[in-house]
């Protein structure tokens, strides 16, 4: 019998630093890693959808990883994203990271049918690795098919770990949480606008980007019983969520300016293409900003993590 992956609570997925020359800034990646660890956070994603990682070269995707893990320091787990259409570039990123040492990494498999996925994840899942986490991503559908994520479950030992994002995300928490027994660990991602919902149905870890403090503090409330304070902490970023969610780019716009604002980055640059962010999302955005600092401090004054 497989064993559940120990992975619950906040797991982050970086923001990608960029200089004013448009290079990675790997300070400010450092800085932003200590952050988060300070604010309790159970592990890192990296790079993944928020990171821009289309955007980003093979040698940059391996340089972020390395600097993450160095910076880590083994105090949570990292996760070394590989995602990419072509298998061929995939295999070469799976074997760059675990030549790092990283070897627990995420899958993100285009889907076209059963047996095409199963035979692009099956020739991954050959690569030296300690634990796969599969990304089950649709922005507008259930995702893939749950009696595929079971068999693969089921077959391929180091596969622990399922990140959802699809629509809805709830239903689909509770069906893979009893057809695998818990046995396989269920993180919400870009649904965790259903935090509390996420909660309520079991779900082991929650994939957000920025917000570190916030996130982890809802999540340890919830656990320690107090569900009431923990709903109403969630309840003072709904309006961010409302915002930043409306689309990937609208996010990495919002979370880029509010690290630059909180001083981790230097600059809040994204790379292009990418959708622009105009002067009524600024406005709303520096509002928004403002009071998640409030909050974030506030949290900080009042309470140990």
């Amino acid at each position: 019998m497989q064993e559940l992956y120990p992975l619950f609570g906040i797991v982050t997925v970086l923001n990608t630093p960029f200089k004013t020359d448009n290079t990675i800034d790997f300070n400010a990646l450092r800085i932003n890693v200590n952050e988060a660890i300070k604010a309790g956070v159970a592990g890192f994603l990296v790079p993944a959808m928020a990171s821009e990682v289309y955007k980003l070269s093979e040698s940059e995707r391996i340089k972020m990883v390395e600097v993450v893990l160095d910076e880590v320091q083994n105090k949570v787990p990292v996760i070394a994203g590989a995602g990419e259409t072509d298998l061929t570039k995939s295999k070469r990123l799976l074997k760059s990271y675990s030549d790092l040492g990283c070897k627990n990494v995420l899958f993100q498999i285009p889907y076209e049918n059963d047996d095409q996925f199963k035979a692009h994840f099956l020739q991954l899942s050959e690569i030296d690795t300690d634990m796969i986490m599969l990304q089950d991503w649709s922005a507008s559908g259930y995702g893939l098919p749950d009696d595929l994520i079971c068999e693969l479950f089921n077959n391929v030992p180091a596969f622990r770990c399922l990140k959802v994002e699809t629509v809805p995300a709830g239903i689909k928490y509770s069906r893979i949480l009893s057809l695998t027994e818990g046995r396989l660990n269920v993180s919400g991602g870009w649904a965790v606008t259903q935090m509390i919902e996420g909660l309520t149905r079991g779900v082991h870890a929650f994939m957000p980007t920025g917000m570190n403090w916030i996130y982890c503090k809802i999540y340890k409330l919830w656990k320690e019983g107090k569900e009431t304070e923990a709903t109403k902490l969630f309840q003072q970023i709904l309006p961010v969520l409302a915002f930043s969610n409306q689309h990937l780019d609208i996010s990495i716009h919002f979370f880029k300016r509010l690290l630059n604002r909180q001083g981790i980055y230097p600059t809040d640059r994204v790379r292009d293409p990418i959708l622009p962010f105009d002067e009524v999302h600024q406005q709303i955005a520096g509002q928004l900003i403002e009071r998640v600092i409030e909050i974030e401090n506030e949290l900080k004054n009042r309470f140990v993590l």
